[in-house]
């Protein structure tokens, strides 16, 4: 399991704003090793069974994949809704 930390958006004109993160930085809650990781990477982590989530006042708000019919991109989830916490973190 994996938290992400910060992320970094790339300059492209996106309907979604999920959808411009390029990269995300993380740190493996187990091992403590940290990494940055494309969001190809990070989808493929998720779609085999991965978790990753984000820290937000103090609660887990859990990263799934979503997929807009050109792209798959991260997004996380609370309550059976999304949401953007992704956005909210610092960018590297």
């Amino acid at each position: 399991m994996i938290k992400i930390i910060a992320i970094r958006k790339d300059n492209g004109n996106h309907s979604n704003p999920c959808e411009a993160i390029s990269h995300f930085k993380w740190i493996n809650q187990f091992t403590q090793e940290t990494g940055i990781s494309a969001r190809e990477v990070i989808v493929e982590f998720l779609e085999k069974d991965g978790m990753a989530y984000v820290e937000t006042s103090g609660h887990r708000v859990y990263c799934g994949v979503r997929n807009n019919g050109r792209i798959k991109y991260v997004q996380t989830y609370s309550d059976g809704h999304y949401d953007n916490n992704l956005l909210s973190l610092p960018e590297f």
